[in-house]
C-alpha cells in the first residue's frame, strides 16, 4: 500500500475505507459495583459512572454490536440492576446484540451485569457465578467494654438501630437481615433465569452462591462459550472494526492538573476523608481477595 493510501485509510469520512466498516463498541466494566466513588480514586461501576460511556457506545455509526469487557467481584445489587437495565434499554432501542466477556472474575453483581448481554463468553480460567447475597460487618460491643466506653444511642422507632455494630447482636435483627437477603437472592435468580433461559443446566445447584471456572460455567450454561474478545469478535463480526469507548476525563485531568494538596491530609482531601478512603480501599481489596485476586 502506498503511503498516501495508508494515510487515507486512517482518515475519517470518505477519505478512508476503514470508516465504512461496521463497528463493535468495546466497553470496559472494571471494578467493584458501588453507589458512589470513594475519596481516593479507584475504579467503580455504578449507573452514574457508566451512563455516558454506554450511550456513546450504542450511538456509534455503523454499529454491529456492543461488547462488554467485565472484571468485577460484584457489589451493590441496586447498582448492578440499574446498569444492567440501562444496557438492555439501549440494546433494545438500537436493536444491536450485546456480548459480554468475563475476564478475571464476573461474580455476584459482576455476573448480574454479564447477564444483560445476549451472549456471555469467558476464559477457561475466569471465575464466574456467585449467584447469592452477602452482608458483612463487625461486632465492636466487646471492644467498647474493654476500653471503658459506653454506647449512648437514642431512637424513635423500635427498628431504627438494627445490627448496630456497637451493640450486642439480636436474633430478631439477624432474622430480619436474612429475610432481606432471601428477597434479593430471589430477584437475582429471576434475573439469571430470565436472561439465560433454557441454556441453564437445571440439574445443577446454580444459585448456591458457588463460583466456577469459565470452563465449568460453560458446562452449566452460565456462559455460552470460551474465548477471548479478539477471537470471538473476529469470528462473529469478521468485517467489523473494534472501537474502545472510554470515559472522558475532565479537561484538567487530561492536562495533568488536579486539585491542590490539602495541608495535613492526603492530597486534595481532609484527614477524615483520607481515613475514610483508606477504609473503603480496604473493603474493595477484600472484595477482590475473596476470589484470590
Amino acid at each position: 500500500m502506498r503511503i498516501p493510501d495508508r494515510l487515507a485509510s486512517r482518515l475519517p469520512g470518505r477519505l478512508g475505507e476503514r470508516t465504512e466498516r461496521p463497528v463493535v463498541s468495546l466497553v470496559r466494566l472494571h471494578g467493584v459495583i458501588s453507589p458512589a466513588a470513594a475519596p481516593v480514586p479507584r475504579s467503580v461501576i455504578n449507573a452514574s459512572s457508566v451512563e455516558k460511556v454506554l450511550e456513546r457506545a450504542f450511538a456509534a455509526d455503523r454499529l454491529a454490536a456492543v461488547a462488554l469487557l467485565i472484571n468485577s467481584p460484584g457489589g451493590s445489587p441496586t447498582q448492578s440492576a440499574l446498569v444492567a437495565d440501562r444496557i438492555r434499554s439501549l440494546a433494545d432501542e438500537h436493536e444491536v446484540p450485546v456480548l459480554a466477556f468475563c475476564e478475571d472474575v464476573a461474580a455476584s453483581g459482576g455476573y448480574w451485569l454479564a447477564c444483560a448481554a445476549d451472549e456471555i463468553y469467558a476464559h477457561p480460567t475466569s471465575l464466574v457465578g456467585s449467584i447469592g447475597v452477602i452482608s458483612q460487618g463487625f461486632g465492636l460491643d466487646g471492644l467498647l467494654e474493654r476500653v471503658g466506653v459506653q454506647r449512648r444511642l437514642y431512637t424513635a422507632g423500635t427498628s431504627k438501630s438494627r445490627l448496630d455494630p456497637f451493640l450486642p447482636e439480636k436474633d430478631e435483627d439477624v432474622a430480619w437481615l436474612r429475610g432481606l437477603q432471601d428477597q434479593l437472592h430471589e430477584m437475582f435468580q429471576q434475573w439469571v433465569t430470565e436472561r439465560r433461559g433454557d441454556r441453564l443446566k437445571t440439574d445443577a445447584d446454580l444459585f448456591s452462591g458457588e463460583v466456577w471456572t469459565g470452563s465449568r460455567a460453560a458446562e452449566l450454561g452460565l456462559v455460552d462459550g470460551l474465548g477471548t474478545p479478539r477471537a470471538v469478535l473476529d469470528e462473529r463480526f469478521p468485517d467489523a472494526e473494534p472501537a474502545r469507548v472510554e470515559s472522558r476525563k475532565p479537561l484538567l485531568a487530561r492536562l495533568g492538573l488536579g486539585a491542590p494538596a490539602a495541608s495535613g491530609g492526603l492530597a486534595g482531601f481532609s484527614s477524615v476523608d483520607g481515613l475514610l478512603g483508606l477504609a473503603q480501599a480496604a473493603d474493595v481489596r477484600a472484595s477482590w481477595a475473596r476470589y484470590g485476586l
